[in-house]
């Protein structure tokens, strides 16, 4: 299994508090996560910065399940590289879609809606209501599952009705929201888990972590984008 774990890594370079909170950004405790809970996947970041957002298309040749996180720069995506994440999605490529990258371009594009929601900043508690519970991605998961401290996500959500809705949130003001759902374009599969924030510790909750190693699992495709089994790993794997 080979996961590329990517990342706009903009609140972790200009924010002091988030930094501390991520000392190796979003992208390294997600990675950190898959990694974990599949101790024999190839795992390897990539961000913004990077020439082509180190979503190069040797990149995503050799990537089986891409994960996005991103916030507060959506609209500095390239849409070239936009429309080659979209053109692997569709080929096979699995995509998991973490918390505000709910308005990321490729989610958008492939949703075909605004995918606009309620939210309110704050010190919120999260509960998440396991609604599938026999979903690959709900495996291990206790239910419900208590964050204390989140940013708020309600309802509307405007997505198309999921495939398979796996996961309810309620929060303190009495919101709920669609927090874990699936879709498939193409022969692509897509799992969207909307618990974390660069304002919480989210990423290192142990079960928002291995409810994310699930999803990455159940992405991953299950014709030719399988990757084979390799023992040599090269240089700048996350391990």
């Amino acid at each position: 299994m080979r996961v590329t774990v990517w990342n706009e890594n903009v609140h972790e370079t200009t924010e002091d508090d988030v930094a501390e909170r991520y000392p190796d950004g979003i992208h390294g405790a997600v990675a950190a996560a898959v990694a974990e809970h599949h101790p024999g996947a190839r795992v390897r970041t990539a961000t913004l910065a990077e020439p082509e957002h180190g979503l190069s298309e040797a990149v995503l040749e050799e990537t089986d399940v891409l994960t996005w996180w991103g916030h507060k720069a959506h609209e500095d995506v390239d849409d070239e590289v936009v429309e080659r994440v979209q053109r692997h999605v569709l080929s096979g490529m699995g995509l998991v879609v973490l918390h505000s990258g709910h308005l990321s371009k490729i989610f958008r594009k492939l949703l075909g809606t605004t995918c606009n929601l309620n939210w309110r900043s704050a010190e919120d508690r999260e509960v998440v209501w396991t609604v599938d519970p026999q979903h690959p991605i709900a495996e291990g998961v206790p239910h419900p599952i208590v964050i204390d401290r989140q940013e708020m996500y309600g309802e509307f959500f405007d997505i198309p009705a999921p495939d398979e809705l796996i996961f309810i949130s309620s929060f303190t003001g009495g919101e709920v929201f669609r927090s874990g759902c699936t879709f498939r374009r193409g022969n692509g599969r897509i799992f969207f888990f909307s618990p974390g924030d660069q304002a919480f510790p989210v990423y290192h909750h142990p079960d928002v972590r291995r409810v994310i190693a699930n999803g990455v699992r159940w992405a991953v495709p299950t014709g030719e984008r399988r990757s084979p089994v390799l023992r040599n790993r090269p240089a700048g794997w996350f391990e």
